[in-house]
């Protein structure tokens, strides 16, 4: 048998799948289980949901598997970053200019 439990956490909607064999054998968003809408925070919940799902304990796992797409990613923050202070740092460009 090979386990494999796949984690999406820390940007937004977080979430687990449970993989038993190549079969999808749970999955689960953690927002359902904190009832935070588009929960970004380690999905324990559903970890815990998935395991359990499987009659499975942490020990039991072959691999984890953790998603993340850095470039992507650092894109979304530094979009999230022009759109927050845009105005101040124009500013700050015009009175560097004007200096």
């Amino acid at each position: 048998m090979t386990a494999i439990l796949g984690i999406s956490a820390f940007y937004h909607d977080s979430a687990a799948a449970l993989v038993v064999d190549g079969d999808i054998v749970a999955a689960a968003q953690e927002e359902r289980f904190t009832r935070k809408k588009h929960d970004f925070n380690f999905p324990q919940n559903a970890v815990d949901y998935c395991l359990r799902e499987a009659g499975l304990t942490p020990g039991d796992l072959d691999y984890v598997g953790f998603y993340d797409k850095p470039l992507t990613k650092f894109e979304r923050l530094l979009e999230t970053y022009w759109r927050s202070y845009r105005p101040a740092i124009a500013r700050s460009a015009r009175l560097c200019r004007s200096g």
